[in-house]
């Protein structure tokens, strides 16, 4: 059932005005018998510029003066572009979480809107589409059943959308604050440029993405173009190039991708001496982890949740590194990002058991249903046995009582996101590196 309705009039000049009341009276007036709450919001979509400054619908749509609940939950947005009158209202829905839209539009207008939508919404929401047929002489408008697809737009169409997106969601002002980026003094900063991200100074304004969110999915209301926003302003502040930036294809495995050869599917960890090139992993609760050789210049990431903890993916990384590179184990250098500590994360009492099984010490009230785990302690532990020597590996609830790059993130909720803590719309925080030009 529909649970918001959204006209787009974006096109429709203003002296059309008077012909479109009593259609939108008509059409407010039924919407009720197609939705799932009483009085569903509709959102009016115009140009500021072919509308004016006006403010007040009354003045805009006079009619709806009979129409009392239903005035009651409309909006009119009125916007220089479409993608800033269509994000304004995405945050509206957003705001009441809601997720199934019916959009009337022109018919000429459906396949851009498409386009629009695709870039800037997820698969979290549903859209059907009614077509606005307007008659020649312009004096009448009528909704029509949707009509047959209309030709597919040309790539310089896309690429002209795309480009209004990305100019307004660089318009946009940092939330949370300015971008903050956590650097390791282990990692020799005349070699590497490297760090792990923190939850401020991105556009992300969902509570629990809010706001330098950094991974979408089709499961969370963060759209592609937003994250890649808030990446572009990390490598801005960071100093890399975002053409050559690649992150782990995560699935919470022990594969690893050799920069430069055949790319897996997908993997957890990422190797190269490449120069410029900068290899990610990231965290929200697993650990986003950092590799440095300074002698063979090589550098690698990986993304350690429960998973690939107990499968080894940290050892599988530093395999890859000696195996391709001819890096020798104690020159390795790692450090552990900010993840979820032994404070606050459990796991079932199977799941504990290999983590019991690795060092007994890894496991909080074992006895219990779901003990407290130390995915931390379980990695140094698989990376010491490995050959890495301990004072190589950065654990700052380990080595530093400052903490200044492994805190806990479900502790710290103004500065990391955490799926522990916040649920399945969570956001994601990174750990980068690179091997310096």
């Amino acid at each position: 059932m529909v649970e918001a309705v959204l006209i787009d009039l974006f096109s429709l000049p203003a002296n059309m005005q008077n012909s479109f009341q009593d259609l939108l009276c008509t059409t407010l007036g039924t919407i009720q018998e197609c939705s799932s709450i009483t009085a569903p919001p509709v959102y009016v979509m115009c140009s500021q510029t072919e509308w004016g400054e006006r403010n007040d619908e009354q003045e805009l749509l006079p009619a709806l003066k009979d129409f009392q609940a239903l005035k009651k939950s409309l909006e009119v947005v009125r916007a220089l572009t479409t993608a800033s009158a269509l994000y304004t209202i995405k945050q509206r829905l957003d705001e009441k979480d809601l997720s199934t839209i019916k959009i009337i539009l022109p018919a000429f207008r459906r396949d851009l809107m498409k386009v629009y939508i695709a870039q800037l919404f997820t698969a979290v929401y549903q859209f059907e589409f009614e077509d606005l047929h307007m008659a020649s002489d312009c004096n009448n408008l009528l909704i029509a059943e949707p009509q047959p697809e209309g030709q597919t737009l040309s790539t310089c169409d896309v690429e002209l959308i795309t480009s209004e997106i990305q100019i307004y969601l660089q318009s946009l002002p940092n939330l949370k604050g300015e971008l903050t980026i956590l650097r390791s003094s282990l990692i020799p900063d005349g070699i590497f440029l490297h760090g792990f991200t923190t939850r401020t100074g991105g556009i992300s304004y969902i509570p629990t993405l809010s706001s330098c969110n950094l991974f979408s999915s089709s499961k969370r209301r963060d759209p592609q173009a937003v994250v890649k926003e808030n990446l572009r302003r990390l490598a801005n502040a960071a100093g890399f190039n975002l053409e050559t930036f690649h992150r782990v294809k995560v699935d919470h495995g022990n594969a690893v991708c050799i920069m430069g050869k055949t790319e897996p599917d997908s993997y957890d960890g990422i190797v190269t001496n490449l120069k410029g090139v900068t290899i990610a992993a990231p965290g929200a609760d697993c650990i986003p982890v950092l590799f440095a050789d300074p002698v063979r210049k090589v550098c690698g990431a990986a993304h350690s949740g429960w998973k690939g903890t107990l499968l080894g993916v940290s050892m599988a990384t530093v395999n890859a590194m000696v195996s391709e590179y001819g890096c020798n184990v104690k020159d390795i250098l790692v450090v552990l990002g900010p993840s979820v500590g032994p404070c606050c994360y459990k796991l079932p009492q199977e799941s504990a058991k290999e983590f019991h099984r690795i060092d007994p010490k890894c496991v909080r009230l074992f006895d219990s249903e779901n003990p407290y785990i130390d995915l931390r302690r379980a990695t140094r532990i698989l990376l010491e046995t490995g050959g890495i020597l301990p004072e190589n590996i950065q654990d700052d609830s380990v080595t530093d009582q400052n903490q200044n790059i492994t805190f806990c993130t479900a502790c710290h909720p103004d500065k990391f996101y955490s799926h522990f803590r916040d649920g399945t719309n969570f956001g994601t925080q990174i750990g980068f590196i690179s091997l310096k030009d």
